[in-house]
């Protein structure tokens, strides 16, 4: 059962080390490209509960081997991206602001997503990257309702 928690926990890529949660992030966002326009609404949601769902089981499980919100559990990142990206255009330039926009919040960790951390667990590993992707969202919602299109295709 480790073996599937460090799977989940890593998504293939926490074991690079340093940068893990950036490309993992990058990563969320290619696959989004590729296959989000594919999928509805509904179940661009159950995926995202199912993903944090996940994240929470397995960081839970590997906490007691790699620590607490180990450099190597990645799939809080894909969680808060996922949120990120929810309802926005699928195109390159949304995919990058989104990038940038949660990645700010994520190591800045304004505005209390720093307290989430606290939470025990792998709720607390996921809560905060929620956080970010939650502000991440709202902010990104606003740049694409004042752009109002001036941005669709540019990149």
């Amino acid at each position: 059962m480790i073996k599937l928690a460090k799977a989940i926990a890593t998504c293939g890529i926490g074991y690079m080390g340093k940068g893990g949660g950036s490309v993992a992030a990058a990563a969320y966002c290619v696959v989004w490209l590729l296959i989000t326009g594919n999928t509805t609404t509904v179940w661009s949601i159950v995926l995202a509960l199912a993903i944090l769902l996940l994240g929470v089981w397995s960081s839970n499980n590997v906490e007691s081997t790699w620590g607490h919100d180990s450099s190597k559990v990645v799939v809080d990142e894909v969680a808060g991206m996922m949120i990120t990206l929810a309802w926005a255009p699928v195109e390159l330039i949304f995919a990058l602001i989104g990038f940038v926009l949660f990645r700010f919040f994520d190591i800045l960790k304004p505005l209390g997503i720093r307290k989430a951390e606290d939470l025990p667990g792998g709720w607390g590993v996921m809560a905060d990257d929620v956080l970010a992707g939650i502000y991440a969202f709202i902010v990104l919602q606003v740049v694409i309702y004042l752009a109002d299109g001036k941005l669709s295709g540019l990149i």
